[in-house]
């Protein structure tokens, strides 16, 4: 049957999603069945939307369907990246790990979410500050001291006349250009609250499933690198065809069946990734290096760790860059204002005359 609408519309902060995946990876580890182990973190959770996403996902592993397919239907919960890694750690035996793995990771990045808020607490108050200012400035104080030049009749500096119509713009418009802000805020937030790329989360599991025992390691560090860098597809019995897991996105599954051709006719990961250009070149180099030595999952998780410490420190160095860039803007924006209206006053004998 098909997940309801408020299934799929269903959402988790980060730390709450943190919380019940390492529960589940630590009773998992203890020895505990999957449904028994979704059955005690469903009783612990006091969250009502908690509860409704644990019981769903419960029912369907207690159907049979497999707790990846469960997830399916919390798609606003469970992006492609953890549905696809989960289901890999059912195939390949080692689920406790992958939700360990995955916990790990979604630990770190809401540290992160929350260091990036912490930083922006200052330079937001101090953008909506100058804001406010501005917006006094243009509204009124501006339009007070020009209209002393106007009734002059004289020809105004340009950057006067150019002031002059953005402050009348403001005043006529500015109920549309506060719900274009509000607009913009608002979207802003939405995509910084959206999930990142998969590549950080997709290695960071990777290792996991290549530790299964029972398959080839070859084929199973194929399975595992083609299902985690682009999270989309599902692990998989030797064999069989590769099936997006649910809720894959088009390109991106699309992009693992070219790689599973690929690989079917003796080319490496490292071709396949670098003329995809999935990932970076120094991850593309790790993991040819693993696998050309025999060290695939050391190399995966490397390639991983490298990943996550140039995204935080690209994050760190926007952040550093962020206040004294706001400081710098507005400093020169006043400094416009004061040098539109200082301009004619420099010429007040000219437009007296």
């Amino acid at each position: 049957r098909r997940p309801t609408r408020g299934r799929r519309r269903t959402r988790l902060p980060a730390d709450e999603l943190a919380l019940f995946t390492r529960q589940l990876a630590t009773l998992l580890i203890t020895g505990a069945p999957l449904a028994e182990a979704l059955g005690t973190a469903l009783r612990q959770a006091r969250k009502p939307r908690v509860q409704r996403v644990l019981s769903g996902v419960r029912a369907r592993v207690v159907e049979g369907r497999g707790m990846a397919a469960g997830m399916a239907d919390f798609s606003a919960v469970f992006d492609d990246v953890f549905r696809a890694t989960v289901a890999a750690g059912e195939q390949s035996g080692k689920l406790d790990a992958v939700l360990a793995r995955l916990a790990d990771y979604t630990e770190s990045r809401q540290a992160l979410q929350q260091r990036v808020q912490q930083a922006l607490i200052y330079p937001s108050f101090l953008v909506i500050m100058a804001f406010g200012i501005l917006a006094g400035l243009l509204g009124y104080v501006v339009p007070k001291i020009v209209q002393v030049f106007t009734t002059m009749h004289a020809q105004l500096p340009l950057l006067t006349r150019v002031l002059i119509g953005i402050s009348g713009f403001l005043r006529g418009w500015w109920p549309l250009l506060l719900l274009a802000l509000i607009a913009l805020v608002l979207g802003c937030a939405r995509c910084c609250a959206a999930r990142p790329a998969p590549g950080v989360a997709a290695l960071s599991a990777a290792p996991a499933v290549l530790r299964a025992p029972g398959a080839r390691p070859r084929n199973r560090a194929f399975r595992a690198h083609a299902e985690h860098p682009h999270g989309q597809r599902r692990a998989h019995p030797r064999g069989s065809r590769h099936r997006p897991a649910g809720g894959a996105q088009p390109a991106a599954a699309r992009g693992a069946g070219r790689g599973h051709g690929a690989r079917a006719r003796g080319f490496r990961h490292r071709r396949r990734a670098g003329t995809q250009r999935l990932l970076p070149p120094m991850a593309v180099y790790l993991i040819a290096s693993g696998e050309g030595g025999g060290q695939l999952e050391a190399m995966l998780e490397r390639a991983a760790q490298q990943q996550e410490r140039e995204a935080q420190g690209l994050i760190s160095t926007a952040l550093a860059l962020f206040e004294p860039m706001t400081i710098v803007f507005m400093g020169l924006i006043v400094f416009i204002i004061v040098l539109a209206i200082l301009l004619p006053i420099f010429r007040l004998d000219q437009l007296v005359r």
